[in-house]
């Protein structure tokens, strides 16, 4: 058989549709015919399973090297298509312009009616702007949102992209309280057994009925709801913090502030390299769990680069959490990332 291709797509006839879509689900069908993508082709050229294609814009043929070095074919898009090809999957390029590929359940093909992922497929190097993951998740196509990374060596990394719903059941009254203003926060220097017993604001200098310090976020958070007072007056933890932090500042105040109206918890992340870590049902201080997410507040405006996302949900999956982006705009949005084997 002879396929052709038009410089956008490889149509072939009736005996290509019963060979390629009807037994493996390769292209789609047009009546009787068959019109296959630029990378299924080429895999199909990679596998041996068609020699050469005829080129209708210069008359010459097309092998594999030859597509694949053209402008056609992205070599990201064919690393993921083979991979997951490789792993049982058949897939289609995606109808929407948010995905690259829509992938079946194994077992089924662009004939059915399902669909396992949706997936956006990347370079190591390709930057992200935080929207593109914001329109992939939100798509109205079935599917899991999924990012397939191609590294240098052209291995494939999947990411599963989310909403998330970030709630808890914690909500302790807390009676009012008095600090000191330091250089980088505040000191309760009596503090009631619940500021940090119940409510986890703070951390005690050692022991029970020690001193609270609280961070800036902590103690603006508690102002701001009228549970903290300070000799340095209205508006001066806040104006401390914008000096200490900037603007990110003000970005973590309203994520700490959501957190905790959503009956959460927050708590410094320093050391996993996040804003925060998160408790989502804390009784006691005595009693307290792990915590369940890494947050990393970012402006609705980040573009992520892949590596720092593939070391971020590496981080978060080896401490046994979840990794969620605060993307503060008009509002926030959550999104989780996490590690995905199709």
């Amino acid at each position: 058989m002879d396929l052709s291709f038009d410089g956008d797509a490889v149509h072939a006839g009736p005996d290509a549709r019963e060979r390629f879509y009807d037994s493996r689900g390769y292209g789609r069908t047009t009546g009787g015919d068959l019109t296959l993508a630029p990378v299924e082709t080429a895999h199909l050229l990679y596998r041996g399973d068609v020699d050469t294609v005829y080129d209708e814009r210069d008359g010459s043929r097309l092998d594999f090297r030859g597509l694949l070095g053209s402008a056609a074919v992205s070599e990201v898009d064919f690393f993921v298509y083979k991979d997951l090809r490789d792993r049982g999957f058949y897939l289609s390029p995606a109808a929407d312009d948010q995905a690259d590929f829509t992938v079946y359940p194994r077992g089924d093909g662009p004939w059915d009616d399902t669909t396992a992922y949706r997936v956006r497929a990347v370079g190591e190097r390709t930057d992200l702007a935080a929207d593109s993951l914001r329109r992939l998740v939100a798509s109205t196509a079935a599917g899991e949102a999924v990012l397939a990374i191609v590294d240098e060596e052209s291995e494939v990394t999947y990411l599963g992209v989310d909403e998330r719903a970030v709630s808890g059941s914690t909500d302790h009254e807390i009676p009012p309280v008095t600090g000191e203003l330091l250089a980088d926060r505040v000191v309760v220097w009596e503090p009631p057994a619940e500021l940090h017993g119940k409510g986890f604001y703070g951390q005690r200098l050692d022991q029970a009925g020690d001193p609270v310090q609280l961070s800036l976020v902590e103690a603006a958070y508690l102002a701001g709801e009228g549970g903290l007072e300070t000799d340095s007056g209205d508006g001066a933890i806040t104006e401390r913090g914008r000096a200490v932090e900037g603007e990110r500042f003000d970005r973590r105040r309203r994520v700490y502030a959501a957190l905790r109206t959503a009956g959460v918890v927050p708590k410094t992340g320093f050391k996993f390299g996040a804003d925060f870590r998160t408790y989502g049902n804390v009784e006691s201080v005595d009693e307290l769990g792990h915590s369940e997410l890494l947050v990393r507040v970012l402006p609705g405006s980040h573009t992520f680069e892949p590596r720092d996302l593939a070391l971020d949900v590496r981080l978060a999956h080896g401490v046994r959490k979840t990794m969620v982006f605060a993307l503060v705009g008009n509002g926030i949005e959550w999104l989780s990332v996490t590690r995905r084997t199709p």
